[in-house]
Formats: C-alpha cells, sequence, structure tokens
C-alpha cells in the first residue's frame, strides 16, 4: 500500500495560518525573512529530516510544498539538504488555498487513485518516531475490516514528548496529546480523494473512526520562536535538559543527535 507524506515548507498559503497577514506579499516577507528561515531550515536539518531518513520502511513518499516564488538560494539549500532521500519530492505551486492545494498534491501523488492509501502530515519543526511507517502499515493490517467499511480510518499514536532545542542541545518533557500531527495517520479508500489535509488534525475523531495505540516515544514537538500555534496565549510545558540516556533514547527512537543540534545551533 501506498504512503504518502506532506510536509508544507514556509509555503505561502492563502489562509490555514494563526498569525494573519493583509496580503500575500506581507505573508511571503513574513515567512521568508531571515531569521525565521534559518531557524525553520536548522530545525529541518536536525529534527524533522533524520527521522525520515531512518525510517525502519524505507516505502514511502514525502512531498515538501514550497512556494514557486521560494528564493532560489533558499530552494537550492532545501535540495541539498534532502539530495540524499530518494523518498522526498519538492512541489512548487503558486500561493493558494491550504487545504484544496494539499488535497490535490497529494492525489496527484497517488499512483492509483482507484487503490487505498495511507497519508500523514509531517510538519518541519518536529520529528516521528523511525518506526513510523512501519507502523502505520502494521496498524493498516490490523484494522483491515474497518478500513474495507469505511472512507476513512485514522490511525493515532499519543505518546511523545515537547522539546526546546538549540545551542544547548535538548530540553524536554514527556507529554499525552492525542491526534498531534506527527504522530497521525490516515487510510484513505480506493476511489476517494479527500486527504488528511481536509481535517483540522484535533477534530479528527468527529468525522471517521479512529484507532489509537499508546506506545510511548512517537513525537517530538519542538517548542521555538516560530511556531504558528504557538503566537496566541498557550498552554507552557516545563522542560528540563536532557540527561545522557535520555539523550540515547532520543537517538534511538528519533535519530535525533544532541550533537548535531548542539553544532548546528551554535554556528553563526
Amino acid at each position: 500500500m501506498q504512503i504518502i507524506g506532506l510536509c508544507r515548507f514556509s509555503y505561502p498559503a492563502i489562509g490555514g495560518f494563526q498569525v494573519d497577514h493583509e496580503t500575500i506579499e506581507e505573508r511571503m516577507d513574513y515567512l521568508w525573512s531571515h531569521d525565521r528561515l534559518e531557524e525553520r531550515f536548522r530545525l529541518l536539518e536536525t529534527m524533522a529530516l533524520p527521522c525520515v531518513r531512518a525510517q525502519t520502511d524505507e516505502d514511502f513518499d514525502l512531498l515538501m510544498l514550497i512556494g514557486d516564488a521560494f528564493p532560489k538560494q533558499h530552494e537550492d539549500r532545501l535540495r541539498d539538504l534532502t539530495a540524499d532521500m530518494p523518498q522526498i519530492q519538492i512541489i512548487k505551486e503558486p500561493p493558494q488555498k491550504s487545504r484544496p492545494v494539499c488535497r490535490d498534491v497529494l492525489n496527484r501523488a497517488r499512483k492509483d487513485i482507484d487503490k487505498p492509501c495511507i497519508q500523514f502530515r509531517h510538519d518541519d519543526d518536529d520529528a516521528c518516531a523511525v518506526d513510523f511507517i512501519e507502523k502505520l502499515r502494521g496498524a493498516a493490517r490490523d484494522a483491515k475490516t474497518l478500513c474495507r467499511q469505511n472512507k476513512t480510518v485514522a490511525f493515532d499514536w499519543n505518546q511523545g514528548y515537547v522539546a526546546e532545542v538549540g545551542a544547548h542541545g535538548i530540553a524536554a518533557t514527556e507529554i499525552y496529546r492525542p491526534f498531534y500531527v506527527s504522530s497521525l495517520g490516515m487510510h484513505i479508500a480506493g476511489g476517494v480523494t479527500t486527504s488528511i489535509h481536509n481535517f483540522m488534525h484535533e477534530r479528527i475523531p468527529q468525522f471517521m473512526p479512529c484507532v489509537t495505540y499508546s506506545d510511548k516515544h512517537m513525537f517530538v514537538r519542538t517548542h521555538n520562536g516560530y511556531n504558528d500555534s504557538r503566537q496566541k496565549k498557550v498552554k507552557q510545558w516545563p522542560v528540563e535538559q536532557l540527561t545522557p540516556a535520555q539523550e540515547s533514547l532520543f537517538k534511538s527512537c528519533f535519530a535525533v543527535d544532541v550533537h548535531q543540534i548542539r553544532s548546528v545551533f551554535s554556528a553563526p
């Protein structure tokens, strides 16, 4: 079964952000400002890409959606960072409404629209477990009767971490959070053009059957200076510097290397 993920890398969508802008030009200026993009690239390099590169099941596609006017030097940097990852395809689109463009990009990537697939979202500042794709495929097998009977079925892993990363390394705390982006997938029946981006992730249980697993350590959610979802008043999570044992766990579970993080975030 084809498994397809979508990562929006500073894509200037019309709508879909909690930070508002009057014009698309203002949105692009904000998204592509030097300080913001530098942080996003560092998080992408140290958090979002290593776990994709280390997946125990390598049979998946990951689409990275960027704007068609994304500055060339940044597009080149993105292509350099992903050049060794055959699963990744960079897709360029002009500014459009977020849900329709994501749906269309995902559907164009389906090898056969009449066959079922599994879709997931991947944020550029988060990490998933290195066996996430393997677990998605296994979940679909476990729930094959449920999947046959429904157009869409969600698979959720609700244990993970909130983390702050930087030159200091990693400070984190373990959390329970159901239906979080980085450990959530959706089985979509053949002939159905709905995508995982048709739904707000936390409201998915309102629209389809869901299978939830309580495996620990399935995602790392970073808190950083440009989280769109944290631009308003939100819950604060107290974090503590990882112990050496926890650093080893992050490396084995998420392919997140504290030494790489310190090096990348210490660079000028």
